[in-house]
C-alpha cells in the first residue's frame, strides 16, 4: 500500500511508524484466519453501533485511553472494565477501545474485557489495514472498527468497508480535511468521523473539524473527534449537526469519569 505524499516531519514519522508496526504483524494474524472466522461466526450478536449514536440527544463515544503519540501518559494503570463500567453509568452511548499497543498502551484483550463487563456497542479503535482485522475485532466483540482515510486508498478503503459489513461491524470512516470528507462519503460510508486532530502534525483545529461536520449529508451519521473536553465542546458540536462525539484523553484522565461523562452526555442533537 502506497500513501499519498506529505512533507516529512517528526509526527507524519509516528504515523507511518504506526502503519508500519501493523503492516509487520498482519502475516502473523493472517495465518490465524481460519481461526478468527470461525470465532466471528459464533460470537454473540453485538449491540448494534449505528442504532446507538441516533438517539434525541448527542451520542457520546467513550474513549478507553491509555496514552497516545501527542498527549503522552493520559492513564497508563486504568482498569479496562471499571473505565467502561464508569462510562456506561454515566451515560455513554457507546465505548470506544484502543488495542494499538506500542503507541497507544492499548490490546485487543481491553477490548474482549470491556464486552465481558458492559452492554453498549464496542468501537475497535486501531489502524486497520486488512480485512482480517476485522475479523478480529468480530471475534472480540466489537460492534464497529474505525477506518482512516488518511491510512488507506481508495480501492482499499471502499473494499473495507464492505468487508465490515459482511462481518456485521458497522465502519466508522475518519476523514480530517474537505478531500477526505469526500473520498469517505464516494467510498458509502454511513458512519462519518471528522477528527479535529491532523495525524500529519498532530495539531488540532475544532473550528475546522466542525465545519466539516456540518457538510456530512444527512443520511449519515456524523461523528466529531478530538479536541472536545467540556459540555460547552459538546454543544458547540451540535450546533454543527454532530450526531455523537468521541471523547478520549478528557474522561480517561478524570477524576471521576463516570460524572464527566454525565456532564457530556446530555445535550440535544439539532440535527444537519
Amino acid at each position: 500500500m502506497n500513501l499519498p505524499e506529505r512533507n516529512p516531519n517528526r509526527n507524519h514519522r509516528v504515523l507511518e511508524e504506526i502503519l508500519a508496526g501493523t503492516r509487520q504483524a498482519l502475516p502473523g494474524l493472517r495465518t490465524r484466519r481460519g481461526e478468527l472466522e470461525r470465532a466471528a461466526a459464533t460470537a454473540l450478536e453485538a449491540p448494534p453501533f449505528v442504532a446507538a449514536l441516533r438517539g434525541p440527544r448527542v451520542a457520546l463515544i467513550a474513549e478507553v485511553k491509555r496514552r497516545s503519540p501527542s498527549a503522552g501518559a493520559i492513564n497508563p494503570d486504568l482498569d479496562p472494565e471499571a473505565l467502561a463500567d464508569c462510562y456506561a453509568r454515566g451515560g455513554a452511548a457507546a465505548v470506544s477501545v484502543l488495542t494499538e499497543e506500542a503507541h497507544f498502551g492499548g490490546t485487543l484483550g481491553d477490548l474482549i474485557r470491556v464486552r465481558g463487563r458492559v452492554a453498549l456497542p464496542l468501537l475497535r479503535k486501531d489502524f486497520i489495514l486488512d480485512e482480517v482485522q476485522l475479523i478480529e475485532a468480530r471475534a472480540a466483540g466489537a460492534s464497529a472498527a474505525l477506518l482512516i482515510v488518511r491510512a488507506l486508498e481508495q480501492a482499499e478503503l471502499e473494499r473495507l468497508i464492505r468487508a465490515a459489513a459482511r462481518w456485521g461491524l458497522a465502519a466508522l470512516v475518519e476523514a480530517h480535511d474537505r478531500e477526505e470528507l469526500d473520498r469517505a462519503l464516494d467510498a458509502g460510508a454511513e458512519v462519518v468521523g471528522v477528527n479535529a486532530r491532523n495525524l500529519d502534525d498532530f495539531t488540532v483545529d475544532l473550528d475546522r473539524a466542525l465545519e466539516l461536520v456540518a457538510r456530512v449529508p444527512a443520511r449519515c451519521v456524523a461523528v466529531a473527534e478530538s479536541a472536545m473536553a467540556t459540555r460547552g465542546d459538546v454543544e458547540r458540536a451540535a450546533a454543527a449537526g454532530a450526531d455523537a462525539v468521541l471523547i478520549g484523553g478528557a474522561l480517561a484522565s478524570a477524576a471521576d469519569p463516570e460524572a464527566q461523562a454525565r456532564e457530556l452526555a446530555g445535550v440535544a442533537r439539532r440535527g444537519r
